[in-house]
């Protein structure tokens, strides 16, 4: 019967028109697979000697256990973001004769194949191997891995019943959040007390049977769930929602362009996949504080500093941005049978950017900290992303034609929707850019010099506005066919 199911989704996959798209898509999420299931095996192994070397008095096995639980609250979050239960692929096999049982056991048992459920393996195997060749107990260290696998697909289930769930979410932000603000202030250190616990584990391995007992339940739970739902008029009926009208009367102050602003910030104050967008472009702001808190990039890279005042600015406009215009794939072929110019329409997507950059530069005020040129640079960094980051991201919009589920959140390594390989080629120029611009006079005359580069290549974008749309404007007419038939299409 599995066989069944895999020859379906291979014969849906191979005879779909992206079939060429899908392969090309497939091979570099391998590769990324690859790279990042590479270096968490090389870190799994090197693992214990650094923590022997960092931390003489303690053990590494109880240094690992007592900070697994922030690796257990980051595992969650991240999947929260992305990754989601595949329901969509099961409405062909409710109206074939197949047990619903069957089926739900395959679609619970294709998740545990989820790449998130291979991280912690690649990571803490070699780092058992290693114990055991330190001459560690055997059955302590199988039955202690055996447990945290355990505990991993745990995650993968729990994940399921609160992937729609926003409130849960937040609370679980809020307690990381509050650990770490703990600690930080030296209040309450959560590590010690919670690995205790991955300790007792370890030192009385029979307590392995609890981890598995709880995934076990939640796996339970989990069919349940879906069995409650599984009927053909469940699946395919609308969920129908009250949407409260909220006053956008304050955009008319745009012009012509207003009636598309109003529409796109309905999308994403409506719409699940853009809602996690926004939320996720917020955590850019962050950046920074890889850089600016690390003297090795003050002192000896500095324009690597203007690399990071992109992303820190630049968040919505590198996520969001992106998948212009996949947003509106959904009634993009009504979209354009409007009288309207197409002008407006990029002008719109261009204000919407805009107005963003200014929010997360007016957000990036606490680096000040850091003192005024770190903030001197992040203002460059806003003004490259207005002036010349807008145009190219709208470009690259015009090469983008896969369609995207607005109702559906993103799923890495397992759901490449509104994903395009062309994205990574108009990435390069976002990020190597600025990098290029602030260098050369950076290193040729001084750090203020490359301040005036970055920003002044911004003001020169922004005067050139008029210009930059026009063209971009007629790549759009030339494809605008093809996209409305790719838009189309459904996968």
């Amino acid at each position: 019967m599995i066989k069944r199911f895999l020859g379906l989704e291979w014969k849906q996959f191979r005879r779909a028109s992206y079939f060429q798209k899908g392969i090309a898509i497939k091979i570099l999420l391998l590769l990324a697979v690859l790279y990042f299931g590479g270096m968490a095996i090389i870190l799994g192994g090197v693992m214990f000697f650094g923590l022997k070397k960092l931390f003489p008095d303690i053990d590494p096995i109880v240094m690992v256990n007592n900070y697994l639980i922030y690796w257990i609250l980051f595992e969650l979050m991240i999947r929260y973001f992305m990754q989601q239960l595949p329901v969509m692929n099961i409405k062909p096999l409710m109206i074939i004769p197949i047990k619903r049982n069957t089926v739900i056991h395959y679609l619970l048992g294709k998740t545990m194949l989820s790449f998130f459920n291979f991280i912690s393996p690649l990571l803490l195997l070699p780092f058992s191997i290693v114990l055991l060749f330190q001459g560690y107990p055997v059955a302590n260290v199988i039955l202690w891995f055996f447990a945290l696998m355990c505990i991993t697909m745990s995650i993968n289930f729990l994940n399921f019943l609160i992937n729609k769930s926003n409130t849960v979410f937040y609370g679980i932000a809020f307690v990381v959040i509050a650990i770490v603000a703990l600690r930080y202030f030296n209040i309450f250190d959560i590590t010690e007390p919670v690995g205790e616990i991955f300790n007792g584990l370890y030192n009385q391995p029979y307590l392995a049977i609890i981890p598995l007992l709880i995934a076990f339940g939640l796996y339970k739970v989990n069919f349940d769930f879906i069995r409650r739902g599984f009927y053909l008029d469940g699946a395919i009926s609308k969920k129908i929602k009250e949407v409260n009208a909220t006053d956008l009367s304050w955009i008319d102050r745009f012009g012509s362009v207003a009636p598309f602003l109003k529409n796109d910030i309905k999308m994403i104050t409506r719409n699940a996949r853009p809602k996690q967008v926004v939320l996720m472009s917020f955590f850019f702001l962050f950046y920074g504080l890889f850089f600016f808190t690390q003297k090795v990039y003050i002192e000896e890279m500095p324009y690597l500093l203007g690399f990071a005042s992109i992303f820190i600015t630049g968040g919505f406009l590198l996520s969001f941005g992106q998948l212009v215009p996949s947003w509106d794939s959904e009634y993009y072929k009504l979209l354009m049978s409007q009288n309207i110019p197409y002008r407006q329409y990029l002008e719109s997507k261009w204000y919407l950017m805009v107005f963003a950059v200014i929010v997360a530069f007016i957000l990036s005020t606490p680096y000040l900290y850091f003192g005024v040129d770190i903030y001197l640079i992040i203002a460059a960094g806003a003004l490259f992303n207005i002036g010349l980051n807008t145009f190219i991201t709208l470009f690259g919009g015009a090469l983008n034609r896969v369609p995207i589920e607005l109702d559906t959140k993103a799923k890495a390594f397992s759901n490449t929707n509104g994903f395009n390989p062309t994205q990574l080629l108009i990435a390069l120029p976002k990020m190597i850019l600025p990098i290029i611009i602030f260098f050369i006079p950076y290193h040729f005359i001084s750090f203020n010099a490359g301040l005036i580069a970055l920003a002044l290549s911004g003001v020169i974008g922004i005067v050139f506005k008029n210009f930059f749309l026009n063209k971009i404007e007629q790549v759009y007419q030339k494809g605008k066919y093809k996209t409305i038939a790719a838009f189309s299409e459904k996968k």
